[in-house]
């Protein structure tokens, strides 16, 4: 379950807990972190487990999509952040409708792309897919529950959950919403 957070009162950003109601995942956006385009994904201990950050720079502002990074913040690393996942998305109305494609690190079994989302974040109703069409995750909507502020979001097993929620947080940021300034 996926709880959003206003940014007026707890900086924006949104909470991630499972069936029991605990919490597995913090996502902080830039009324938390003062910087747009930057992400940090924590875990329920509130440790940072994955920092998001939206590529820039003159090659990118020419691009017709927008570029995202996913780093593994691992502190046994020496330090450095390593690069786990790339994202892509339209960014113009030449490449509108296109599908915003996911890439892992290092490179895997698949040639130009390793997931792809399919749907509408903004509806509440998307799927992520592997390479082989195989679902890997599904978002959905809670009728029961206020509007676009409650939405579930089951992850198949033997897939890391940290890095759905990292493209959650993504396409949260993409479509204007809690974690966004």
């Amino acid at each position: 379950m996926i709880r959003r957070r206003p940014i007026v009162v707890n900086g924006g950003g949104f909470v991630v807990t499972d069936l029991s109601h605990n919490v597995v995942f913090v996502v902080d956006g830039c009324g938390i972190l003062g910087s747009k385009e930057e992400l940090m994904v924590k875990d329920g201990e509130g440790e940072p487990i994955l920092f998001i950050s939206k590529k820039g720079g003159i090659v990118q502002a020419l691009s017709t999509r927008n570029k995202w990074n996913g780093y593994l913040i691992d502190y046994q690393y020496q330090g450095k952040d390593k690069l786990v996942f790339s994202l892509t998305d339209p960014k113009s109305c030449i490449a509108q409708g296109a599908p915003i494609r996911i890439h892992i690190e290092p490179k895997r079994h698949c040639k130009n792309w390793d997931f792809e989302i399919s749907g509408s974040f903004a509806d509440r109703d998307c799927t992520i897919v592997d390479c082989t069409r195989k679902i890997v995750a599904q978002m959905g909507r809670k009728e029961h529950i206020g509007g676009k502020d409650f939405y579930h979001v089951e992850v198949q097993s033997g897939y890391d959950q940290a890095f759905i929620i990292g493209v959650m947080a993504i396409l949260d940021n993409i479509y204007g919403e809690s974690t966004r300034c």
